[in-house]
């Protein structure tokens, strides 16, 4: 869902590392440039640690750093803007196929089962080392699995009160909100004013009843996004590939089992829903979160975070088509609108010298 202005408002960024935005910069674009390491140094990082995870984690290991090298070429040839529309599509629809599971092991036995078929996934793709590794990197990882175990179940929750499309957008409220209360340029600032009302009229919740615990649960899993932003940031970074988010998943499932198991009972054994289960994974966790972290690495966070900012409407889209989740005029103009500030930020965001 990752995994997502609007899911990424807050994402560093990664392609010039060297770019540092100043606190007197701190809009709606700037916003997107402010290294991690400058946010939560005092969090995740010892006196003088800069950046030396990656060499920590690679020299000595030869090996491991060349692997898994067809994802890694792969994913090179894909134009980086393409890596991230493909990842919005594919965690939409493994949204959609997993609330398919919720009358059999509920929604936290959904999210157990997606990220333990996850973790073992991308365990099997990566095959990260756990021992060797910084105090930093194991931090990071922790902080990281915690994020994941708490955006995925709170989300999962929600849309098993509220419409697929609904709790999309109301998940979208928590970036942009911070970039709301950070922004300090007039136009950027018209540019989140656009997105905010698409926003609500993606969420019909003047023309139907959606339930309160829905909308929290959604409010929730905004809040755990913009996290999650920080954190895959971090770790794409801490770490080559994607073996720090194979190891995040790994403390992610963990974190959630006592409640899964709790959720989903003996039906989780049930071999059509672990087979439902693997697909949830590879559609929801291990594409698009693999795919996100790669273009972080290629993208300016600016661009990043916009392309970001359609999955309101993709969840919208994918709830009609594959869920029979109604779709009218309100929410047209709602996607219209929040699609022209995409394209809006965008422009400005590449205009500027990064």
């Amino acid at each position: 869902m990752l995994p997502v202005a609007c899911q990424n408002v807050i994402t560093p960024a990664i392609k010039y590392p060297h770019v540092r935005a100043t606190i007197e910069q701190y809009t709606f674009k700037s916003i997107l440039s402010v290294q991690p390491e400058e946010i939560m140094s005092s969090s995740f990082e010892p006196t003088k640690t800069k950046n030396t995870d990656v060499d920590n984690t690679t020299h000595g290991t030869g090996k491991q750093s060349r692997q898994p090298g067809r994802w890694q070429n792969f994913t090179q040839k894909v134009p980086a803007q393409l890596l991230a529309l493909l990842a919005i599509i594919s965690v939409q629809m493994g949204a959609a196929v997993g609330k398919g599971l919720f009358s059999a092991i509920g929604p936290l036995g959904t999210t157990f089962l997606r990220l333990g078929f996850a973790a073992v996934l991308l365990l099997i793709l990566w095959r990260p080392q756990i021992r060797g590794l910084t105090r930093t990197q194991y931090l990071n990882v922790l902080l990281f699995g915690i994020v994941l175990a708490a955006m995925n179940g709170a989300f999962y929750s929600a849309i098993h009160y509220i419409p697929l499309g609904i709790a999309v957008t109301l998940e979208f409220v928590g970036p942009l909100g911070l970039a709301l209360m950070q922004s300090r340029r007039v136009k950027d600032i018209v540019w989140a004013l656009l997105a905010v009302v698409g926003i609500f009229l993606l969420a019909p919740i003047g023309q139907v009843a959606v339930d309160l615990l829905g909308i929290g649960l959604a409010l929730l899993a905004g809040i755990c996004w913009a996290g999650y932003i920080l954190c895959s940031a971090r770790i794409g970074r801490s770490f080559p590939g994607g073996r720090g988010l194979a190891l995040a998943v790994v403390v992610a499932t963990v974190a959630i089992a006592p409640l899964g198991i709790r959720n989903g009972g003996a039906a989780l054994l049930s071999p059509q829903v672990l087979l439902t289960g693997v697909g949830i994974a590879i559609l929801s966790s291990v594409i698009p979160f693999s795919l996100e972290l790669e273009a972080l690495r290629r993208l300016p966070s600016g661009v990043f975070g916009v392309l970001m900012s359609i999955e309101p409407a993709v969840a919208t889209l994918i709830g009609f088509f594959v869920l029979r989740e109604a779709i009218g005029l309100r929410e047209i103009l709602a996607i219209v609108l929040i699609i022209s500030a995409s394209v809006g930020v965008s422009l400005d965001a590449t205009a500027q010298p990064q």
